[in-house]
């Protein structure tokens, strides 16, 4: 809660009054929260009919749009003031249109660049194969078609990397709510052009909040900053869950501020709803958003003290418990492996939320007698001090610590033996422990650059100072509690593979935009800073910092920008669906091709597919097993397929005969330095009718 120097909560007026009275860019503030709207809209309507088994194009649009337009109109109507900066500042058309350009550019060069990952080797794969089958069938979960290969035998496994068995069903892995949007590029015939038209609209949602907080003149050179940025260009080419979740966290900071601008319960309600449903996007959203919960509570309090802005606590409150709700119902109903197996991790994020929540109801209940706390006067410039150390610390951590993890299951095995090839192909020594989590801030270096991070750092130590001396950063709270959480929780155990650009997908919700934004915060400081010296120092002086802010992202990026990835899986899939008999059940005998097309043979191509269980370390699956198998399939009256990686694991069944033989490109897997190339990519099936 920010307290004045006494100790006490401020007048509400004085902090929030010149909210309402700045100049306007009431175009961007429209459409930047108009795509949160419209996501979490589609979002409402579609989960229902996912779980009724109706999620079709007629009635996801008839029942998708309405809401979707009417979130958006209920969220943009009445926007006014919403710019940062002082009066007489506020900006002008020519920034509007370079943020829709930048914005626009960013949507145009992705789709062209846009990544083709069908065969399931990594999470993009599973999310086509989700998005595909519920745009084909429009329920879960998958069926195994068990009565294709003669009933159940203990030797089928239908289960495949990003699927798994759920009562004689397949379900894919992760949380529903990108699938659901990514089937509208399934139903209008360009299934790989979604994710780039939501990272345009990401960049439009980032600079608004930049227009908001920091100033409308920095909206362009943070909507700029961002869009160059290589794990934003990484995850808006192909399907990933963190641009919609990006979408959703920054939407709702950006709908918060104006309901607390305007003290709109209406607007506060949406924001919360928005919030939420980062959950039904990704099973991390509910950490994203704890910081909400503990803000909603705080407006409670001040509600209790007749503090005008407290009227937006409790909707804020209940949209984000909604939105949350149904995504944890979501999780529960569709994903529920899935949140088995990461219940190591879910369980203690678990009682950290029962934890904030039990804290948060006990602030409210005392809010009186803590708004007669007075701060120690040392407080505030502490407060800045920690803000700074705890950045060196994060970026200190190298020569400090070595973050290892000893494998003790199957998964973690994997992950040892990959991250082993990894550096070997880098040149390093081989040691399949390291995860390299110590270098997390320095992958932030990499993408943002050095002066961006510095210019975030002192920001947010500038404006922890304000907010604990009672100053007049109210609006910031919200926004720097969640930038500042998800940032230091994400640095310390980023939890992925760390190869890159891979790994630079856990920087893009939360801490790539959040540091642009404070960025953009140290740039309108400086400002202030040199228009003391004159026109001169105050025109080349920011000419230099904004360069600085913008060239090493762009610098990085420059590696990989004009090089897309993974092309020609989809043609490559369709011909070789076009192989496979129509009356075929496929059979894969080897790893790899299990793991990879099972699904794809399923969901894609239509045929019952499992794979024959291997014994022991082995990749090839029994002979005796496989003819075993084969027979029962012939017996249900259909035609046994044996799939394989080289002709000769399909050659004891059959004719081999090679359905798929591509040479694309993939991305490189870099685990010391910013990737700057890609690697080379081969993937061959042989097929045999046995």
């Amino acid at each position: 809660m920010e307290l004045d120097r006494a100790g006490r909560v401020p007048a509400t007026p004085s902090v929030l009054a010149r909210l309402a009275t700045q100049p306007v860019l009431p175009t961007l503030a429209r459409l930047s929260v108009l795509p949160a709207l419209a996501v979490a809209g589609w979002l409402l309507a579609g989960l229902p009919l996912l779980l009724l088994g109706w999620f079709a194009p007629l009635p996801a649009t008839l029942l998708g749009v309405p809401p979707a337009a009417l979130l958006c109109w209920a969220g943009a109507r009445r926007l006014g003031a919403i710019a940062g900066d002082p009066p007489g500042d506020g900006g002008a058309p020519w920034q509007v249109a370079g943020v829709v350009g930048v914005a626009a550019a960013s949507g145009v060069v992705n789709a062209i660049m846009h990544s083709e990952q069908v065969a399931v080797r990594r999470d993009p794969a599973t999310y086509t194969q989700y998005a595909a089958w519920i745009a084909a069938h429009g329920e879960l979960p998958v069926p195994t078609q068990v009565e294709a290969f003669g009933g159940p035998d203990p030797a089928l496994v239908f289960k495949s990397v990003g699927f798994f068995a759920a009562d004689g069903a397949v379900v894919p892995q992760f949380m529903p709510g990108p699938p659901m949007l990514f089937a509208i590029g399934h139903w209008l015939g360009v299934p790989f052009l979604v994710p780039a038209v939501l990272g345009a609209l990401a960049v439009l949602t980032v600079a608004g909040v930049v227009a908001r907080l920091a100033g409308a003149r920095w909206a362009l050179v943070g909507a700029t900053a961002f869009a160059v940025s290589l794990p934003i260009l990484y995850t808006s080419r192909t399907t990933f869950s963190e641009i919609p979740s990006l979408i959703l966290l920054f939407g709702g900071v950006a709908l918060a501020h104006d309901a607390l601008a305007r003290r709109e319960r209406g607007r506060a309600l949406l924001a919360g709803l928005v919030f939420g449903l980062a959950v039904l996007v990704r099973v991390d959203g509910l950490r994203d958003v704890l910081p909400v919960l503990a803000f909603a509570g705080l407006l409670i309090g001040m509600r209790r003290l007749r503090r005008p802005v407290g009227v937006v606590g409790p909707p804020l409150l209940a949209g984000l418990v909604a939105g949350a709700g149904l995504g944890m119902l979501a999780a529960y109903l569709l994903a529920r492996p899935y949140l088995s197996y990461l219940s190591g991790s879910v369980r203690p994020l678990l009682l950290i939320c029962a934890g904030v929540l039990v804290l948060t109801a006990a602030g409210t209940a005392a809010a009186p007698a803590l708004a007669r706390v007075r701060l120690p006067p040392w407080l505030p410039r502490t407060g800045a001090v920690l803000v700074v150390l705890l950045m060196a610390a994060l970026y200190a951590r190298p020569w400090v610590q070595t973050v290892t993890r000893v494998p003790d299951n199957p998964d973690d095995r994997r992950t040892f033996e990959m991250i082993e090839q990894i550096q070997r192909a880098n040149g390093l020594p081989a040691d399949g422990t390291r995860l390299y989590f110590e270098n997390s801030l320095h992958w932030v270096t990499w993408y943002v650059g050095a002066p961006a991070v510095l210019l975030a750092t002192i920001a947010a130590a500038l404006l922890v100072r304000r907010l604990l001396r009672g100053g007049s950063s109210f609006e910031w709270l919200l926004p720097l509690a969640i930038v500042g959480w998800t940032t230091v929780t994400t640095l310390l155990r980023p939890e992925i593979t760390p190869d890159h650009p891979w790994a630079a997908r856990r920087l893009v919700p939360v801490v790539i935009p959040g540091l642009i934004l404070l960025a953009a915060y140290g740039l309108a400081r400086l400002r202030r800073l040199t228009d003391r010296h004159g026109p001169v120092v105050l025109r080349w002086g920011m000419a230099l910092a904004v360069l600085l802010v913008l060239a090493p992202p762009a610098v990085t990026s420059i590696g990989t920008a004009f090089t897309p990835v993974e092309r020609g899986e989809a043609a490559a899939v369709e011909a070789m669906c076009a192989r496979i008999p129509a009356d075929a059940s496929v059979l894969t005998v080897e790893r790899v091709t299990g793991d990879r097309f099972v699904q794809v043979v399923r969901g894609m191509c239509g045929r019952p597919a499992a794979q024959v269980a291997r014994r022991g370390a082995s990749d090839l699956a029994p002979e005796s097993e496989v003819r075993r198998l084969a027979e029962r399939v012939r017996a249900a009256g259909r035609v046994p397929v044996v799939l394989g990686a080289e002709d000769w694991h399909v050659a004891p069944y059959g004719t081999p005969s090679q359905v798929m033989r591509l040479v694309t490109r993939q991305d490189e897997r870099s685990l010391t330095e910013a990737p700057n190339g890609t690697w080379s990519l081969r993937m061959n099936v042989w097929m045999a009718l046995a």
